[in-house]
């Protein structure tokens, strides 16, 4: 069976969430399972790409309105990932330094996804699956039901992956024009609330829908960003997959970045080894427990409650923990957790900005996860945290809700309902407790490195959904 992944991110090529490890890691999983599993993206400028050597295997010209841009697509020669990577160069489109937030980020996707099909169609390739992944590749099944040019893909299986449905890629009527012909009575397929709204065209379009986790698929029937009605409609077409991590690359017992190596045998004296470090490097007393948080700052990951809740516990049990924090975003959360990491020096160290290695160093190094996330579809972050014996706390939302069972439920971590800071302060201090009891943590220690999140699981799920469009 011949797959086609169609996304704007690809970990280790580009990243900026998790959508690239999904990307990055489903494809090798499916391509151990016996399919022929290919990746496809923009063509980005960067270190990747001036590491690794391409062949050019096609040129095309995709036309947006009245502009026509002249595009390229080259073939990673060695496939070093695991599965062939294909990139759509479109010169003045992807030639840039960042891979969103730009004013003409409609045109561009736009752009990349008519790419793709134009190439599909000169070359004659007719894949088994399409599979396309959140906003950015949702308007694909769209345009291979209704657009003139693509009509010979009708009759290919599609499938649509909503990794956050917070983010939709709506544009204005305005651009209706750079789309593909279409006969404009199927226009309802592309219109939610008066606009063009490429997710929720891919939710009425795909064969079939699948999000990141069971729970999410739930909530998005409640909370979608104004898709709730579409997603409870769709459901009899809906399944929710679990992520897994790709456990080559999360992997303590050999895993490049970090300092000390261990495995589920040794990991009192490895994790311990790796504190040390990281304590050292940030001037934190590495006798104390070890919190970190790693992510983006945003509002939906319960980043702006972070600096009320480091006060509240340096408030009322000081000098009890210390807390690294990894990450960017917001600029006003980022002012906020720099000027509290220079009141508090000695038991709080902060870090802005993006780091993959120190990352794979806080996993391996803390003691305790912290994630108060408000929508988490998936979440990686708990399941590399148990990969590496680094307990997690977490709201229950999402993929969180399906991953993490509080202890005194007999599961593994710690959870709590509501983000409120003292729900999270208060979830914080159970931790402690656990960390003072060190027979208790090590055993659970031990048991979550031994949870299976690898994508073994996951894909077969996938490569099940995609077999049950063949007759």
């Amino acid at each position: 069976m011949e797959i086609f992944h169609l996304s704007a991110e690809c970990y280790p090529i580009v990243k900026v969430g998790g959508l690239a490890d999904v990307v990055g890691a489903l494809p090798k999983y499916l391509q151990n399972l016996g399919q022929q599993a290919n990746v496809v993206i923009p063509g980005y400028n960067n270190a990747f790409v001036e590491n690794h050597h391409f062949d050019q295997v096609f040129t095309g010209e995709v036309k947006l309105g009245n502009l026509s841009f002249p595009f390229f697509i080259t073939k990673e020669q060695k496939d070093t990932l695991g599965f062939p990577i294909f990139m759509i160069h479109i010169p003045g489109l992807f030639d840039r330094v960042n891979v969103y937030s730009y004013e003409d980020d409609s045109e561009r996707y736009i752009a990349f996804q008519m790419a793709f099909l134009n190439w599909v169609v000169a070359m004659d390739i007719t894949p088994d699956i399409i599979h396309c992944h959140d906003h950015h590749t949702a308007l694909i099944p769209f345009f291979m039901l209704f657009a003139h040019p693509y009509h010979k893909l009708r009759n290919i299986p599609t499938v649509l992956t909503i990794h956050n449905g917070q983010y939709q890629g709506g544009f204005g009527y305005d651009k209706l024009h750079l789309l593909p012909n279409f006969p404009i009575s199927e226009i309802g397929f592309l219109d939610w609330n008066k606009i063009i709204n490429p997710l929720g065209a891919g939710i009425k379009c795909a064969w079939k829908i699948t999000t990141v986790s069971p729970s999410y698929l739930e909530e998005l029937s409640i909370d979608a960003n104004g898709l709730e009605n579409l997603i409870r409609a769709e459901s009899g077409k809906s399944i929710g997959i679990l992520n897994g991590i790709d456990t080559e690359v999360w992997n303590p017992s050999d895993d490049s970045m970090i300092e000390f190596h261990y495995d589920v045998h040794n990991f009192k004296e490895g994790k311990k080894n790796n504190k040390y470090w990281l304590c050292e490097k940030f001037g934190l007393n590495p006798d104390l427990p070890l919190f970190v948080f790693i992510g983006r700052f945003a509002f939906e990951k319960g980043a702006d409650l972070l600096t009320e809740v480091i006060l509240d516990l340096f408030a009322n049990i000081p000098g009890k923990l210390n807390l690294l924090i990894l990450g960017s975003g917001d600029s006003k959360i980022e002012i906020q957790l720099n000027d509290l990491g220079l009141q508090y020096p000695e038991h709080l160290g902060i870090y802005i900005g993006y780091n993959e290695s120190l990352a794979h160093k806080f996993y391996a190094g803390a003691d305790f996860i912290i994630m108060p996330s408000r929508v988490e579809p998936c979440g990686l972050n708990q399941l590399y945290a148990l990969r590496y014996g680094t307990i997690p706390i977490v709201r229950k939302t999402g993929g969180l809700k399906d991953t993490v069972i509080d202890i005194n439920e007999n599961g593994w971590g710690f959870c709590h309902e509501h983000n409120a800071v003292k729900d999270i302060s208060n979830t914080i201090i159970r931790a402690l407790n656990l960390y003072n009891s060190p027979a208790e943590m090590s055993k659970i220690q031990q048991h979550i490195m031994q949870i299976d999140h690898s994508w073994d699981k996951a894909a077969q799920e996938y490569l099940d959904l995609y077999n049950s469009f063949i007759v």
